[in-house]
């Protein structure tokens, strides 16, 4: 999945299975919370989400999060916790194996979790004679690549590393809750 419009604006991907992934679980997590007032009452509820919600933290992290948004001036890869944005210049190659890999002029490689993975060719349907169409992961590779060459040289921006602090900070309240959980539990 991606969105942008123009050569000129920004495009991001993202894997198209992680939002429904997401909400599919969002929805079962909420059924289970709803689930324990029912039946334990709010108290209970409140010592047994912070672990649904540790879950749907992981679920988050891991299927729906990761991304690569590419403008004229680079890109920026968020793969899990780690941000990484580049300018063009920086990049050395940018190649499709399982998933988009930037190699970057420092020697690292960044592979994508989010954006275009290899998938495989599109089955022709019997009888009829249409040209086969190249798989979406490809078109997406050309089109990172002709946003990569046609980059102006003041597209040099330097490779910068970061955290993923909201969800750094989500994964703390999540723990502390989790903490304070297992002691109110345990002092009955």
């Amino acid at each position: 999945m991606s969105n942008g419009s123009g050569p000129g604006a920004a495009r991001t991907f993202r894997a198209a299975s992680g939002p429904v992934f997401l909400i599919i679980c969002a929805l079962l997590a909420v059924f289970l919370l709803g689930d324990a007032v029912l039946r334990a009452g709010w108290g209970e509820m409140l010592l047994l989400a912070p672990w649904v919600l540790l879950g749907l933290w992981v679920v988050y992290e891991i299927a729906f999060v990761s991304f690569v948004r590419i403008d004229d001036a680079g890109g920026t890869v968020l793969n899990l916790l780690r941000r990484t944005t580049f300018g063009w210049s920086r990049v050395k190659d940018v190649d499709l194996k399982w998933q988009l890999v930037f190699s970057l002029d420092d020697g690292t490689d960044i592979t994508c979790y989010g954006g275009p993975a290899r998938a495989r060719q599109p089955r022709a349907r019997p009888g009829r004679d249409e040209e086969p169409k190249a798989p979406t992961s490809l078109r997406d590779l050309t089109e990172i690549r002709d946003r990569w060459e046609a980059a102006p040289a003041t597209a040099d921006a330097p490779i910068r590393r970061s955290w993923d602090l909201p969800a750094i900070a989500a994964l703390g309240a999540i723990i502390v809750w989790i903490v304070v959980a297992v002691l109110v539990a345990n002092a009955r």
